[in-house]
């Protein structure tokens, strides 16, 4: 089962344990770089856990742009030059032809209709005039010719240089607050603006991620440094205890990237 902060499954844990240490001894055996699919933040960081412990490896992340959420590991020898690896990254413009304005979930169901899996989709952003998507660069001639609509709009894709791209500007907001306790449903519930009982429907509903892994437990506890997301609405993150009032609720602040 997942435990309170979201992590793998065992079993998954496991093959995903096995799978990076293969790659490490690839790179080693080879002398190359290996690269990974693209990870979320919280499998880059159960990777990253695995290729501290690998001797005579080193690894880096690329994702595109510097605040992306989404990146490709590469792993490779210690005594590699770093400086000579180039990122596998390619990068494609989304253009529609319709009217109605397009979202983030329109963009990705469109490439995931293609049989595209989803480890192979970087960041999808999203403007007022299009889209933006960062891939690997085998996928670049296949979308040029099969991705033609999203959603009910006639589609146009493009090939552009990663200097095109137009990387979100988060906004934050610091809210500080007190909680009854650190359950998730009542973080999230202060950090989204919802109220305890439909936050914890959402949870249940599986449509909230804790550190970026699906969780159905609203009582799940939090620490600060946890990240707390639901998709289309941004991201809160706990970042700390402030102390207890007299009435014996916990003081906290979160961030809400919105």
């Amino acid at each position: 089962m997942e435990d309170k902060t979201g992590r793998f499954e065992n079993a998954d844990a496991k093959r995903f344990t096995a799978q990076i240490n293969e790659m490490a001894e690839r790179s080693l055996r080879d002398g190359q770089p290996i690269w990974t699919d693209f990870l979320d933040p919280g499998e880059r960081e159960e990777a990253q856990a695995v290729l501290n412990w690998a001797t005579g490896i080193r690894f880096n992340s690329y994702g595109g742009y510097q605040t992306a959420e989404r990146r490709r590991l590469v792993i490779y020898p210690d005594y590699y030059i770093a400086q000579t690896i180039t990122p596998q990254l390619s990068f494609i413009a989304i253009e529609t032809a319709g009217f109605a304005q397009l979202n983030h979930r329109d963009y990705l169901g469109a490439l995931m209709g293609l049989g595209i899996k989803r480890q192979k989709i970087g960041d999808v952003i999203v403007s007022d005039t299009g889209c933006q998507v960062v891939t690997t660069p085998e996928l670049i001639d296949f979308l040029r010719l099969n991705l033609n609509k999203v959603s009910n709009q006639k589609a146009f894709v493009s090939e552009i240089d990663p200097e095109q791209l137009n990387p979100p500007n988060l906004r934050e907001k610091t809210i500080r607050s007190t909680v009854a306790s650190l359950r998730l449903d009542a973080i999230a519930a202060l950090g989204f603006g919802d109220s305890r009982t439909k936050m914890a429907r959402e949870i249940k509903g599986r449509q909230v991620k804790v550190n970026w892994k699906e969780t159905d437990d609203p009582d799940c506890q939090l620490s600060p440094g946890d990240v707390i997301s639901i998709r289309g609405r941004g991201r809160v993150i706990f970042r700390e205890i402030t102390g207890t009032s007299k009435k014996g609720r916990l003081g906290v602040v979160l961030v809400r990237l919105l």
